[in-house]
């Protein structure tokens, strides 16, 4: 006579932290069930495996986590051969920790003037989450680390005051896996030299001074002539 199955329990024998491409192997069984019984492991509804145990032990299933969609959430099925009626397990789902991708490092301009400042952004488009990242001018850090929970661009902001300022910018991204940290392409801008506010004025003024010389020159024949024909 086959007892009353009761709920089956989902475990894993790992940590339910992963990294892409782990085995992970996860143990179902429904403690008050007499054998035979089937077991059945599902994810995201879908049908992954099949077990049938003819003692009392419990069924193991071994995976490998090789994507973001094999993280779960995973179900198990408890059932006898003989009965429609099955019982199932709690919820079982997987963090993935995926190494990141090169960082791109990237700007509006490629140009600028000196006391203007330049934008400087970082992004690694794959990866688990959190990323930090780090920008550097040659080898030195010019920025505290930032570090982004969310799938978007690390952005610093540089106030240019010199042409020392141009160079080679980098960043660098990691996030939790082992030896994950990648560096970006190199980034240069040019500086220019911002022209003297002083320079249009005295344009200005040599162009107004100019015009009276010319108008004087033009007026002097009107005002001699009158004076001298009084004078006669």
């Amino acid at each position: 006579f086959a007892g009353m199955l009761s709920n089956p329990r989902l475990v894993t024998m790992q940590n339910l932290t992963v990294l892409m491409n782990q085995n992970v192997t996860m143990s179902c069984c429904s403690v008050s069930a007499s054998p035979p019984v089937r077991y059945t492991l599902f994810k995201h509804n879908q049908q992954v495996s099949s077990l049938n145990r003819s003692d009392s032990s419990p069924a193991l299933f071994t995976l490998t986590i090789s994507s973001a969609s094999d993280v779960g959430p995973y179900k198990c099925k408890a059932e006898y051969n003989s009965s429609t009626d099955g019982k199932y397990s709690n919820s079982l789902s997987f963090t993935l920790r995926e190494p990141i991708s090169k960082p791109v490092l990237s700007s509006p301009t490629s140009h600028t003037l000196q006391g203007q400042n330049v934008t400087l952004s970082c992004f690694s488009e794959n990866g688990s989450l959190p990323i930090t990242y780090l920008f550097f001018k040659g080898n030195q850090s010019i920025s505290p680390q930032k570090t982004m929970h969310r799938r978007e661009a690390a952005v610093i902001f540089l106030f240019v005051k010199s042409s020392a300022d141009s160079g080679t910018y980098k960043c660098k991204a990691n996030n939790s896996f082992p030896n994950s940290t990648k560096y970006s392409n190199s980034f240069n801008f040019t500086v220019a030299e911002e022209r003297s506010h002083s320079q249009p004025l005295i344009i200005s003024l040599g162009l107004l001074l100019l015009l009276l010389i010319i108008g004087l020159a033009l007026a002097i024949p009107f005002l001699i002539i009158p004076s001298y024909k009084a004078s006669e």
